[in-house]
């Protein structure tokens, strides 16, 4: 009995580190899509963009990072700074010379389809800038912290993510809800016509939204590429789509419950396509997108009002 029973308690070790490796890395690749969430629905909510070109957007920010390094040698976090710089002016100019003309009219559609143009010359743009190839990051740019045991394996990239998503998402909430221009922001979502009869500034408003937004999808692009040694469009479009969905689940209200549908999405993507089928990966989230708009439309936290700012 003595060898049945330490084979047994063995092979119970070894179910349970996979169990663990799996929710860390769950953790890892929620923290990218919570943070792509939280950068997207701020747009959403604040003032009435779905803006489809966004992920192309963190595209950019991986774009820029990688250039940075390969020619001038830029370390971690100096290419982190160009990441969120390079998001944050793509995402101003883009405002400026596609939305901005259309905020007269204050027609959804008008955004939709203007963002789906925007999107087009962004990817072709993007893949040019990479030759329509795939490239990674060189291996030693980031070589620690890592985090290695005798059954479990953490890579630097993965490590980053959750380390920067919890501080993103406590950043962004304090900046939106102890500061002046968070106050504005806010008070735009609730009511774009109040807010201006009150006298907030809606071109301050919306630079600052903008610049926010898109430069924190810039650090996504940046640390995704790296984390998952992917510098690509598709990277872009993959946290879009994700990131779309943590937003319905986390709820278009509170940059907390995007985070957390990220978080809640990643997981269950990674467990499922452990233990069900990796074939099956983007059905169980998206099959759990559709659980949410069912029964609970507004999301874990709730939606707010929100209006588009002009």
């Amino acid at each position: 009995m003595g060898p049945l029973l330490t084979s047994q308690k063995k092979r119970n070790e070894n179910l349970l580190n996979l169990f663990i490796q799996q929710v860390l890395n769950g953790l890892a690749v929620g923290s990218a899509y919570g943070m792509f969430a939280m950068s997207f629905g701020l747009i959403f909510a604040t003032m009435g963009i779905l803006n489809v070109a966004h992920g192309t957007i963190a595209t950019f920010g991986a774009i820029a990072a990688l250039t940075v390094v390969e020619n001038w040698g830029f370390s971690f976090f100096p290419a982190l700074l160009i990441a969120i710089l390079t998001g944050a002016a793509i995402g101003i100019v883009t405002d400026r010379l596609a939305f901005q003309p259309l905020r007269a009219r204050a027609n959804t559609l008008g955004y939709l389809i203007t963002s789906i143009g925007v999107w087009i010359v962004l990817i072709a743009l993007g893949e040019t800038a990479l030759d329509h190839q795939i490239k990674t990051f060189p291996p030693d740019l980031l070589s620690w912290p890592r985090l290695v045991t005798t059954n479990i394996y953490l890579a630097p990239g993965q490590i980053w993510l959750m380390i920067i998503g919890p501080i993103s998402v406590v950043a962004l909430y304090l900046v939106l809800t102890r500061t002046p221009i968070g106050t504005m922001i806010r008070a735009v979502g609730f009511s774009d016509v109040w807010s201006r009869i009150s006298g907030v500034s809606s071109t301050v408003v919306i630079l600052s939204t903008v610049g926010i937004s898109a430069g924190l999808a810039g650090i996504v692009g940046y640390l995704s590429s790296i984390a998952f040694d992917n510098v690509s469009v598709p990277l872009g479009e993959g946290l879009l789509l994700k990131g779309f969905a943590a937003v319905v689940v986390g709820g278009f209200g509170d940059v907390r419950g995007a985070f957390l549908g990220g978080i809640i999405i990643g997981v269950t993507e990674v467990l499922g396509a452990q233990y069900v089928s990796g074939d099956f990966r983007d059905v169980i989230t998206f099959g759990l997108l559709i659980l949410f708009l069912l029964f609970r439309p507004e999301g874990i936290f709730g939606e707010i009002k929100f209006g588009a700012a002009r």
